[in-house]
């Protein structure tokens, strides 16, 4: 497992986002505060405070490169 900090400050960014990771199968959580939620849950995501970084918690063991690369724009 790895965790990353994230930014989703806008709509489109949200969107684009739970697009991307929805390719892989992992289990992907944000967790913001004491919430955890599924980072592929548009609803869910925006339940947390998007103003703030988010941090991402990776649940995979192999290709995290692919992951870490897909993620570029939204790592803070």
């Amino acid at each position: 497992m790895k965790t990353v900090q994230i930014s989703l400050n806008s709509i489109d960014k949200v969107k684009s986002f739970v697009n991307d990771i929805s390719k892989f199968n992992y289990d992907f959580d944000l967790v913001s505060g004491r919430y955890v939620i599924d980072a592929k849950s548009i609803m869910g995501i925006f339940s947390l405070d998007l103003s703030k970084p988010i941090d991402l918690c990776i649940h995979a063991e192999e290709d995290i490169d692919a992951v870490l690369e897909m993620l570029k724009p939204y790592l803070i």
